[in-house]
């Protein structure tokens, strides 16, 4: 699970500004993201909510849950929003690869959403990145997983979903 920011530092809300949040399943690379407006506790933990129950759907059970050192992450609104029996690690500091395939996921996203066309403002490319991310759970053949898609991946997938 990570975060990425859009032109900016700042931990908190910041208008003009965009936090993509982001949850991805170990197995099968089914990811589930967000665009929202801050970082903060309430934020990340609402968040986590809808991505457990977006798992939940597909028939995936969270066991663990890795996220970078923000504060969002170390609270205990996101601590108590995992859950009782959810294991919560952190990433080493200054070691992006302990969270790998989401930083992978970042630079597919960099490269096939956010910057692969221009987009005349914020709001379509916003408006663009719900079928990219349908397009890259659905159809999108992944080399680490055998030229598979994600949700083919996923066992228990109903007929609704191919």
């Amino acid at each position: 699970m990570s975060r990425q920011r859009g032109q900016s530092n700042r931990k908190t809300s910041r208008p003009g500004y965009a936090y993509l949040h982001h949850a991805i399943d170990d197995h099968s690379r089914l990811a589930y993201s967000e665009i929202l407006g801050d970082e903060r506790k309430e934020t990340a933990a609402a968040f986590w909510e809808r991505a457990k129950a977006f798992f939940t759907g597909h028939g995936i059970t969270v066991l663990r849950v890795i996220t970078d050192n923000g504060s969002c992450y170390r609270s205990h609104a996101f601590n108590d929003a995992l859950g009782v029996g959810v294991k919560h690690k952190f990433t080493r500091p200054y070691r992006p690869q302990t969270n790998g395939k989401v930083e992978r996921f970042n630079r597919t996203l960099a490269a096939e959403w956010a910057y692969a066309r221009p987009y005349r403002s914020e709001a379509e490319r916003f408006a663009a990145y719900a079928d990219w991310l349908h397009e890259y759970n659905h159809h999108r053949a992944h080399g680490g997983i055998d030229g598979l898609s994600p949700i083919q991946r996923v066992h228990n997938v109903t007929e609704s979903y191919i």
